[in-house]
């Protein structure tokens, strides 16, 4: 017997691939870990500067810090992707026009590195992230006062840096040990803002919620870094 088939419209799928908040396709899809419903990144992260509730179920997610339960769905990036012809295209287009309008002024300032790639382990691949779009990062040491100041986490001696917007805080922390020359086994914190950020924060997740939508506007991105506090 030949197998029948049934062909599906785009539309079909609508239900399960559209923003509650906009109505649009779902961009950079992001899941309420209490809940399980899913919005557009940017459209949950506006939504949660004004309210701790879920916009669809209304179920508190946090009592201070709803952004914490928020993670993000590449498998069903990927499904929209491949249902939605054009889509990808045109959002990468439209992210790096927001970098681009977004450049930092450098101000002359001679200490500007004008490119950071860490590889990962990966040393193949000598364009890895080179067409992301490019964020500036000052990366500041957070000096202890106190009498168990760590005197091997110094200043960098060029502590502007300009990455892909995709790097993430864990990745800032090799380059940090890589230039510190710190052992392994050594654990560094890298705030914004005063908060400790997440291993697996991007740069583009920490300017878009602890540093733009903070009230902060000044150029580069600035992150402290400073020994890890046990607080045990």
């Amino acid at each position: 017997m030949a197998a029948t088939g049934t062909t599906h419209l785009v539309r079909d799928f609508n239900h399960f691939i559209t923003c509650y908040l906009c109505r649009g396709y779902l961009i950079k899809p992001t899941t309420v870990t209490e809940c399980l419903h899913t919005f557009c990144k940017s459209c949950i992260v506006q939504h949660f500067e004004e309210s701790n509730d879920c916009p669809k179920c209304g179920i508190q997610v946090h009592e201070t810090n709803p952004l914490e339960m928020l993670r993000l769905d590449n498998t069903l990036e990927e499904i929209i992707f491949k249902l939605v012809p054009g889509l990808r295209e045109k959002e990468e287009h439209q992210e790096q026009e927001f970098w681009r309008r977004n450049q930092p002024k450098e101000n002359g300032q001679g200490n500007f590195v004008s490119r950071f790639v860490l590889h990962d382990d990966v040393s193949d691949h000598d364009d890895f992230h080179r067409n992301d779009p490019q964020i500036a990062v000052c990366l500041d040491c957070l000096h202890s006062a106190g009498p168990s100041a760590e005197s091997n986490v110094t200043d960098l001696i060029k502590k502007f840096i300009r990455c892909s917007s995709r790097v993430t805080v864990g990745t800032i922390k090799k380059f940090l040990s890589l230039k510190l020359k710190l052992p392994s086994s050594y654990e560094l914190d890298v705030l914004c803002n005063g908060e400790i950020m997440g291993r697996d924060h991007t740069l583009e997740f920490i300017y878009m919620t602890r540093w733009r939508l903070h009230g902060e506007n000044t150029y580069p991105m600035v992150l402290e870094y400073r020994p890890r506090i046990d607080f045990g």
